[in-house]
């Protein structure tokens, strides 16, 4: 699993134990020596603390740090979930007694985080795993995360999104997204307030009846020009192809039509193309957004509580070579930004030269304080524990001298024949007070410590833009970086000057629109948050190499390209991510078969099929789906434009924006929501599609009665839980209660089960909508197994396999037909091969290309049944 494989990728080694040491896996964090010379003289020197404080906060980072996680989705479903973590598994971990004879803590809910849906623990995330008594906790840890209803995440990485005051549809854009935790946050507030909004429209229609007292509230004014559906926009881009891909993965489990994932350079963001105004048809309009949340790679010193090799690998150089990417990064953030939008800047380091210095350098590229403005935040989470930001800053160089001023860079330049300590720029340093920047109220900034609350350090700034700005070209060095005189110095110099023309030249490309180049770089990504190495495979955020060199003075954001990003990733951080996409065609392939960018990786196009197009009038037609359903925003995925194994569906905005910047290189790895799957239908008047699981959400309620069945009872519902493909024939409809005769009545092909509960059972309250197919022989629910799994756990508290009849039967026939004469033999496998076409009705062709949504019938490849990359064990 992705936690196993992860394990020992990290720079610096396992933390397993030495073999011949004994079988315990793992090594005790009080092992290793969590000291570093230059980080503790830095710090202790660079940060406010008075001599108790200072104990406290070393102490408190040489500490484990506490499990946390999050309860995801709508608001509803999430406490919905919770109430299982109080009620069911807390009285029973309170129970458990440590080795010292104390009870063990049941998880504590983050008194600052919203509805207190958050969650923090002490006990160490090994115990857990093994210790027996934490099984059933640890189960419905996995089964939740595996399901997307909980994120493994740190508690410090949860509060950017939550100062980002994000009302429902608004343009967001996560510049630096991968791995995605922050990115489902903004995703679920961009969805806030749907599922009641579309229920009281569709009650207006009279297409729906009451369904909950808490709709009352429900206010029409905020999002409701599309018949409640949400209308806002999340773009989330990541910088590396395969971490933008492990990000669809992450974002694909919430379904939203409003959603893209983008693979650019963030340094070099290109600007996103809207349809023209037709009362300004010569005048090109581009994206602006309301919201950016710019994330950038960092240092990561405030990891070093659970990224313990830091202690080891800790330089200043590694802060000081990504200065300058980070502030690009924030440059080209305010450019996208509308007038009265915001910026929330955010790294997991202490440094000030990747905080301070960069909220700095970005308002004075952006036309200082009267164009950018600092909101102060002390309203927003009370109960969170912070320190302001700094107006005085020190700057550690290269060789662990400190310095406190560019002035006192400088003289000592003119001092030593010029020499330049390495890595120092103006840009790093507080301003004089000369500069209209020098009295910015940097005390604004939120710096979170480990010691306040028990978590890692972080820190977040929020900027509103005010008015329109061309931003300024870099600060150049005023001094030489160094007087050697030979051939490759003279060589590098010129280099470094030819790459900071080029850079300013893409930089002004982007901010008009117009398609930019890839610039051959070095740089590092953040270091990995918690919920990469929880619940996600290798393939993270690569871990900052502690010397860089000298030409990352100047850097960009790393391209996409590997082989342009020293130092290469180690193989434990590459392997099993794969990209949904085929291999690059041959020479021999049609050339227009695939989109094909400039750095060799191969997307798909997107394109979008017409009302009238036959399959649409034929899915409209079987299902009696409702006019009001906007049949214009479903699309395919191939060259084409022909519906092949899958119809997706998007957002009006996401529809727009995908047309129109066609062609335009703009790199879209993911976008829509995938609402049907072509399937072997048992006669010609089933439609061939049907609707995946994903969409249901946002169709259920356009489609007519004719398809639709109602359960009441838990237990009818367990059944179809529990048996996979279960017999439908002659009087099994009978054990189905009270959905067995409408079940008898129904067409064949898919229909929607509508689970409607009484209310009287907690563990069964919350109405559903599933996908359920009928052939000849049986009656399945269209789930993916760990879906099942998550479901009987959840509502029954059940944690039995799931049963696959066609399967066992497979296996008795093939086992009589081992012991049988040849030609019995025979027989016995014809009776196989017809129940595995029983079976085949419900794989059909989405079983073909992997992402079948039956259960226990994907592969991965190697002919085992797949697993889900996300558990957290």
């Amino acid at each position: 699993m992705g936690r196993k494989k992860f394990r020992g990728g990290r720079k610096g080694g396992s933390n397993r134990a030495p073999r011949g040491e004994g079988p315990a896996p793992y090594r005790s964090f009080n092992e290793i020596v969590k000291e570093n010379q230059n980080l503790e003289k830095f710090y202790n020197t660079a940060l406010p603390f008075d001599e108790d404080e200072r104990t406290e906060f070393w102490e408190t980072l040489k500490r484990e740090l506490p499990n946390s996680f999050r309860f995801c989705g709508s608001k509803g479903h999430a406490l919905a979930v919770k109430r299982l973590l109080e009620s069911r598994y807390a009285p029973d971990i309170v129970k458990i007694e440590r080795y010292d004879g104390e009870p063990v803590q049941a998880p504590q809910p983050v008194p600052w985080y919203p509805d207190q849906l958050a969650y923090s623990m002490n006990t160490p995330k090994h115990v857990i795993r093994k210790f027996p008594p934490f099984a059933a906790f640890q189960k419905f840890l996995v089964s939740e995360t595996s399901v997307g209803n909980i994120s493994r995440q740190e508690l410090v990485s949860m509060i950017p999104p939550l100062l980002m005051d994000l009302d429902p549809g608004m343009t967001v854009l996560d510049l630096c997204a991968a791995p995605g935790s922050k990115a489902a946050q903004l995703l679920e507030m961009v969805h806030a307030g749907e599922e009641a909004r579309i229920r009281r429209f569709m009650q207006s229609f009279g297409e729906a009846k009451p369904q909950a007292a808490d709709d009352d509230d429900v206010d029409l004014s905020v999002d409701a020009g599309d018949d409640g559906r949400a209308t806002g926009l999340l773009i989330a881009n990541d910088a590396d192809y395969k971490r933008s891909h492990m990000l669809v993965h992450q974002l694909k489990r919430l379904s939203s039509p409003n959603l893209l994932v983008t693979n650019h350079d963030a340094t070099l963001y290109p600007a996103i193309k809207l349809p023209r105004n037709p009362d300004q048809p010569d005048k090109g309009q581009y994206l602006r957004f309301d919201r950016i949340l710019a994330d950038v790679p960092c240092a990561g010193d405030g990891t070093l509580r659970k990224n313990i090799n830091l202690w080891k690998d800790w330089q200043p150089g590694s802060a000081l070579g990504l200065h300058i990417t980070q502030v690009r990064i924030l440059v080209r953030a305010l450019q996208m930004l509308k007038v009265g939008g915001r910026v929330v800047y955010s790294t997991c380091s202490m440094n000030p030269v990747e905080n301070e210095a960069v909220v700095v350098s970005a308002i004075e590229r952006c036309g200082g304080p009267n164009k950018i403005s600092i909101i102060d935040c002390k309203d927003r989470l009370p109960l969170l524990k912070r320190s302001s930001g700094m107006h005085q800053w020190q700057i550690m160089d290269k060789s662990g001298r400190v310095w406190s001023s560019w002035e006192e860079v400088e003289q000592h330049a003119l001092t030593n024949d010029g020499y330049m300590p390495g890595k120092l720029s103006e840009t790093m340093f507080a301003r004089p007070d000369t500069s209209d920047c020098s009295s910015l109220p940097l005390d604004r900034c939120m710096r979170i410590y480990a010691h306040q609350q028990d978590t890692g350090g972080f820190f977040i700034t929020v900027l509103e833009k005010k008015d329109e700005f061309k931003a300024k070209p870099e600060t150049k060095a005023r001094v030489p970086t160094t007087t050697t005189t030979s051939n490759g110095t003279v060589k590098a110099e010129e280099d470094q000057a030819k790459i900071e023309t080029k850079m300013e030249v893409e930089e002004e490309k982007a901010a008009l629109g117009e398609p930019t180049d890839e610039i051959p770089t070095v740089g590092a990504k953040r270091t990995l948050d918690v919920e990469e190495a929880e619940t996600e495979p290798a393939v993270k955020k690569q871990k900052i190499d502690p010397v860089l060199s000298e030409k990352s003075e100047v850097e960009p954001e790393p391209t996409t390209k590997a082989e342009q990003i020293p130092p290469e990733p180690k193989k434990e951080d590459v392997e099993d991510v794969k990209p949904v996409t085929q291999a690059a065609p041959k020479n021999n392939a049609q050339p227009d078969r695939r989109v094909k960018p400039s750095d060799g990786n191969f997307e798909e196009p997107f394109k979008y099929l017409s009302p009238d197009h036959p399959v649409i009038q034929d899915i409209q037609r079987f299902y009696k789906i409702s006019p009001r359903f906007p049949a214009e925003r479903f699309m395919v995925r191939n060259a084409t434009g022909e519906p092949a194994k899958a119809i997706y569906y998007t957002s009006s905005l996401l529809r727009d924006i995908l047309v129109e910047n066609e062609g335009r290189g703009v790199k879209f790895v993911h976008g829509g929501v995938k609402m049907f799957m072509k399937q072997d239908a048992p006669s010609a008047e089933v439609c061939r599609w049907r609707i995946q699981s994903e969409g249901m959400p946002i169709i259920a309620g356009y489609v007519g009665p004719e398809r639709v069945i109602r359960l009441t009872n838990k237990e009818t519902f367990r059944k179809l839980l529990k048996e996979m493909f279960p017999k439908f024939i002659d009087e099994d409809w009978k054990k189905l209660n009270e959905i067995g005769e409408r079940a008898k009545e129904i067409g064949m092909g898919c229909c929607l089960l509508v689970i409607e509960p009484d209310g009287s059972d907690p563990d069964f309250s919350e109405r559903m909508v599933l996908p359920l197919w009928k052939s000849f022989h049986s009656l399945n629910l269209m789930l993916p197994k760990e879906d099942r799994s998550a479901m009987l756990l959840r509502v029954f508290n059940d944690t039995s396999p799931v049963i696959n009849q066609t399967l066992k039967e497979s296996a008795k026939k093939e086992a009589e037909a081992a012991e049988a004469e040849p030609e019995v033999k025979d027989d016995i496998m014809e009776d196989v091969a017809a129940v595995e076409e029983v079976n085949g009705e419900a794989n059909g062709e989405a079983n073909k290309n992997g992402t079948s949504e039956l259960p226990g019938e994907a592969t991965n490849g190697d002919g085992a049944e797949a697993k889900p990359d996300t558990m957290a064990d």
